[in-house]
């Protein structure tokens, strides 16, 4: 029988728990692979709660249930989850680990899926709990995959190849540089079990996981370089089982932990923050000596090959054409009053969709409208959508995935007929000097994202504002939008990826951005490659940024006295860009918009 209600639902999981003699479970968003994006088949928290966000979790107790989400989701956990079945706990003031103890009795077993959660919070939450007389129980299949009827089965879709010229690297050489290493490290294997490493690697992509071309699956590679990859067996056609050749070994996916007692007295590496910690359980479990290192795929991955930059650069100029004739579109039909923000966000997908070379989108299409814009992570839903009102600040945060590149790009316009308030071109322009100075910035060969992120921000701090979230990701080329281990962020507490220095080759974004609360928001991003320098009378090595987004920005939110003559002068020399770029791609109505966007400053 169907469970239509998330009350029966909850009801139905506690009488689970209680056949299994757990007094409690942990629900996060994830998958065995720790993906930032999952599959429908994992989505339990949604199922369980209605929470449609991309990071949080809850806790169901016999008699207690609280959702655990921070402040990216404060206004959206209260709309989709029930009140009356769970509380609402806000990260970090509030943390599971202290809301378990203070709820369950000594003696009290709370389960968590392996499967779904690293070794590290686990061992963490095992001690927090101890204190308080709680065990913390590891479960043999997750309780609500057996009360969930309908639940979806993973995607069947096939895995394809991403051909060598657009990887620039065959998978021969990447799984031979592995072996270097593992070798070097005196290593017998190691287990990649991140979705992304595992496609670049193999030189394979898929369509398991929406907005991400990846497939379900593991791979273990050996010291001699060959390779096991555990996917689904009906998923790898011919040509993909062909691509890869004999040294990689195609295994059923639900083989995968039976296949560890080969790994018994060998020395083998896995990745503590991207590996689960059933992985670790197994190593243990069959005698293998553990090495925690980092996935050898993920520096590699991040830097790009010229085939990957070109191919990037080509994706780059055909998003940046969709993009501007939605912007174009926008501009005559948002001072109308007509537009809201799903129909925006529909509009646009429809306008990248008439390229053919568009694969997916790259995540959901963040459109914002006045006091929704103020929420950096917003999602549209039809409970949330707000029109696009005439004189208000409107913020869509999109990208597309295609066979040579992914997007991402934000553009904030002002949606008239009037002319902006002082506030938001002041505000707008503030966010405009820190982006350009980002984006001109030259710097040594070592320097840590964490060294840059204040010149993003030094404009707002001057007029005591600033926001919320980082001023930079790495992206990958046909995989991931959110790639590590490079970032753009403020580097208190270790926050990861602050510390790995930026290299030639590596793709960020450069999104800084201002947002106040109830009214608007302004965010301002494009894409950038990490490039050396070369500077008269230079000592050691120099690096600076490739602009590969080409979109224009709105002119009419600039206030031009605010800005330098080196500052306009970016802005003149962009938008020259922009227009050489995209003036083959548009004809008519659209190539005049471009032409007047484009016009200097």
């Amino acid at each position: 029988m169907l469970m239509q209600t998330h009350e029966a639902r909850l009801s139905a999981l506690r009488e689970e728990l209680a056949r299994r003699e757990l007094d409690g479970f942990v629900v996060p968003i994830s998958d065995e692979h720790l993906s930032e994006y999952v599959g429908d088949y994992a989505q339990r928290l949604a199922w369980l709660t209605g929470f449609g966000g991309s990071a949080g979790g809850a806790v169901v107790l016999k008699n207690d249930a609280a959702m655990f989400v921070d402040g990216r989701y404060t206004i959206q956990v209260r709309d989709q989850v029930d009140g009356k079945l769970f509380d609402y706990k806000s990260v970090p003031k509030d943390t599971m680990g202290d809301w378990i103890a203070e709820k369950s009795a000594e003696g009290a077993r709370i389960g968590f899926d392996p499967w779904l959660h690293t070794r590290g919070w686990a061992q963490a939450m095992e001690k927090r709990l101890a204190k308080a007389g709680v065990e913390l129980v590891a479960v043999n299949g997750n309780p609500i995959d057996a009360v969930w009827a309908d639940q979806p089965e993973p995607s069947p879709a096939k895995a394809f190849v991403q051909d060598d010229e657009l990887a620039g690297r065959s998978s021969a050489e990447k799984r031979a540089e592995i072996a270097d290493w593992l070798k070097s490290e005196k290593l017998d294997a190691v287990v990649i079990s991140a979705l992304d490493s595992v496609a670049w690697t193999l030189n394979i992509r898929g369509a398991d996981v929406s907005h991400t071309p990846v497939a379900l699956s593991y791979l273990m590679v050996q010291a001699d370089g060959t390779a096991d990859w555990f996917i689904a067996p009906d998923k790898v056609p011919g040509e993909v089982a062909s691509a890869l050749g004999n040294a990689v070994r195609i295994r059923p996916k639900d083989g995968f932990s039976d296949a560890f007692a080969a790994l018994a007295g060998k020395r083998v590496a896995a990745d503590p923050e991207r590996s689960v910690y059933a992985i670790f359980d197994r190593l243990d479990e069959v005698g293998a000596q553990i090495a925690l290192e980092t996935d050898p795929a993920v520096l590699p991955k991040a830097i790009k090959t010229p085939a990957e930059q070109q191919g990037h650069r080509d994706a780059q100029a055909r998003d940046g054409a969709a993009v501007s004739r939605f912007l174009h579109w926008l501009e005559n039909e948002g001072p109308k009053g007509m537009v809201d923000e799903l129909s925006a966000a529909a509009r646009l997908h429809d306008f990248r969709k008439e390229n053919s070379e568009l694969v997916d989108l790259s995540f959901d299409t963040i459109s914002g409208a006045g006091s929704n814009g103020a929420l950096c992570h917003y999602r549209v839903s039809e409970e949330t959508c707000l029109p696009l009102e005439p004189n208000s600040v409107y913020l869509v945060d999109s990208g597309g995935q295609y066979r040579d590149g992914t997007t991402d790009i934000t553009r904030t316009v002002w949606i008239g007929p009037d002319a902006p308030p002082q506030e938001v071109k002041d505000r707008f322009t503030r966010v405009l000097k820190g982006h350009i100075a980002l984006d001109t910035q030259t710097f040594p060969t070592g320097t840590p994202g964490s060294a840059l992120d204040v010149l993003a921000r030094q404009f707002l701090w001057q007029a005591g504002v600033d926001y919320a979230h980082g001023t930079g990701h790495g992206v990958g080329a046909f995989l991931g939008v959110h790639e590590g281990p490079q970032r753009i962020a403020k580097g208190r507490g270790g926050q990861a990826g602050t510390d790995q220095e930026l290299m030639a080759g590596m793709i960020l974004s450069n999104e800084p951005g201002y947002y106040k609360a109830n009214e608007y928001g302004i965010r301002i991003e494009n894409l950038v490659l990490v490039e050396q320098r070369q500077i008269e009378g230079m000592e050691g090595e120099w690096l600076g940024f490739e602009t590969l987004t080409l979109v224009p920005i709105d002119r009419t939110l600039v206030d031009k006295a605010m800005l330098s003559e080196a500052e306009i002068a970016w802005w003149d020399d962009y938008h020259a860009k922009v227009r050489e770029v995209l003036a083959p791609k548009l004809d008519g109505e659209q190539l005049a918009w471009l032409e007047k966007a484009c016009q200097p400053l």
